[in-house]
């Protein structure tokens, strides 16, 4: 592509230089590209323009805040150094142009909300014709995912990542939008077609400060360029305040198990509901049609998942028989209410993500409806994070678990031992047992229980590491439940 026309309107330059590429980092340019120099976290981008230089850089570009810097950093007199206002914020419309606007030519679904966009955006993938997904567990398609390295990439990431399932001829793509990556402009350049919010709770208060901003901040999906239709869980308390910031022009299906009505749009109902140990089974109400259904999932929460999953499918024109018969066939997603054991003299253990108050008391429920004997929790909460809300789980937990184990998560560059403090603070009684060593506190749990029993363990869903001082440790729930029980 040439330069004039990938930075038109953005900068005035008199080159009819080609581009072969976009990087962020300097050990990534190679000769033709463009290397971005954005201020990061730890060290501005343009401290490596001599070695983007060096690897063959056509051109650095770098914002316009940052002119009288980059005089200190590039002196070399035949490259391009370009200023760019508000570059981060307009990096995804670079990207998107670079990359030949790929979202404007798939279906792309934006999924937000404090939980539950992990299992929406999976599911989805698994629903969905010739569909790629990008979040938490990565990008691609479904049991193919490359990793990434935050839920919502960056926004040169995302650009090339949906060039590439593009060039797989995907045709639809559900995408995880975080509450960063809305504040950062992560997903500027993308066009959705549809947006999914699934519920709103306390989250990430350490980046957003209030609640207000919290939610300002998700709204924004919902203001997306060329957005037709949303998707709204009804049944939160923030579901009217939702609507009424969706443009007129975007249809909305509204989504409950309660019988809630939509102020705004259609509303599918889910009625009857049956949980068991093999799922749930319930019946839906859509457009005066009645259709039963049996999801192999444990958990309200997880019901709430597939409404809105359900509402995205019917929005796409998939009719509600061939929906159904769909989702009758979803398969769990790694870390979120994974299953073990259950019989042959075993208790059930649950592997699950849950990470925030909401998310704790709304698994503790769930599960409360499968469980014979006594509900058992092991959890921590992670260091260097919003630490409000860990008083909170403490209080949760101890209401809602017959009894709890508070272990380590991720304590990060926080003492361990304050950070289940501060969980302990929450609970009223002196009855939680204390094991730091995660992997003794799950077995601990699992030795002491009784067949009819079941324990949840929290916090870390999928993660494959312990993150303690900066180093990240190999550790995985999952594999230690496999492991333990295996040994019974």
């Amino acid at each position: 592509m040439k330069m004039t026309e990938l930075l038109k309107d953005l900068a005035v330059i008199d080159s009819d230089l080609s581009v072969s590429g976009l990087t962020l980092n300097s050990n990534d340019v190679s000769e033709g590209n463009i290397f971005i120099a954005l201020n990061g976290a730890k060290q501005h981008g343009l401290s490596y323009a001599k070695q983007a230089i060096e690897h063959g850089a056509v051109a650095i570009l770098f914002d316009s805040h940052d002119i009288e810097l980059s005089k200190s950093y590039i002196t070399h007199s035949n490259i391009l150094a370009i200023a760019i206002t508000n570059l981060a914020e307009n990096l995804g419309t670079i990207a998107a142009r670079f990359y030949q606007h790929p979202s404007q030519k798939m279906a792309v679904i934006g999924i937000t909300g404090t939980n539950g966009k992990t299992s929406c955006s999976q599911f989805l993938s698994q629903v969905l014709e010739n569909c790629g997904v990008i979040g938490t567990l990565g990008w691609g398609r479904y049991e193919q995912l490359q990793q990434t390295l935050n839920t919502t990439p960056d926004a040169l990431a995302i650009q090339k990542m949906l060039a590439a399932m593009k060039g797989e001829n995907c045709e639809n793509i559900s995408m995880e939008v975080s509450s960063h990556g809305l504040a950062q402009g992560r997903i500027n350049g993308t066009y959705f077609k549809g947006a999914v919010f699934t519920n709103f709770s306390r989250d990430h208060l350490d980046y957003h400060g209030t609640m207000a901003a919290y939610l300002d901040t998700k709204l924004k999906l919902f203001n997306a360029p060329q957005l037709e239709f949303s998707v709204i869980n009804l049944d939160d308390v923030v579901s009217e305040e939702i609507i009424a910031a969706i443009p007129e022009n975007v249809a909305i299906i509204g989504v409950t198990r309660t019988e809630k009505q939509s102020p705004r749009g259609q509303t599918l109902v889910a009625q009857n509901v049956i949980p068991d140990l093999g799922g749930i089974t319930f019946e839906i109400s859509w457009q005066n049609q009645l259709q039963k259904l049996h999801v192999p999932l444990i958990g309200f929460f997880n019901l709430e998942n597939v409404l809105c999953v359900l509402a995205v499918m019917l929005a796409l024109g998939i009719q509600l028989e061939d929906a159904a018969q769909r989702l009758s066939h979803l398969k769990p997603v790694d870390g979120r209410m994974e299953r073990f054991g259950g019989e042959n003299n075993q208790p059930l253990v649950i592997v699950d993500y849950a990470h925030t108050p909401d998310a704790l008391e709304k698994v503790l429920c769930s599960l409360r409806q499968h469980t014979h004997g006594k509900l058992g929790l092991v959890f921590g909460c992670g260091g260097n994070r919003d630490n409000g809300k860990r008083a909170q789980m403490g209080r949760i937990a101890e209401e809602f678990a017959d009894w709890m184990i508070v272990t380590d998560d991720n304590p990060r560059f926080e003492s361990n031992e304050a950070i289940v403090e501060d969980i302990l603070s929450g609970c009223f009684n002196n009855e939680a047992k204390v094991i730091h060593d995660r992997a003794k506190a799950i077995h601990r749990a699992i030795e002491n229980a009784d067949s009819q029993d079941c324990i949840l363990i929290a916090g870390k869903g999928h993660e494959d590491y312990q993150e303690i001082e900066g180093v990240k440790f190999p550790f995985n729930d999952a594999q230690c439940v496999r492991e333990i029980m295996a040994q019974a």
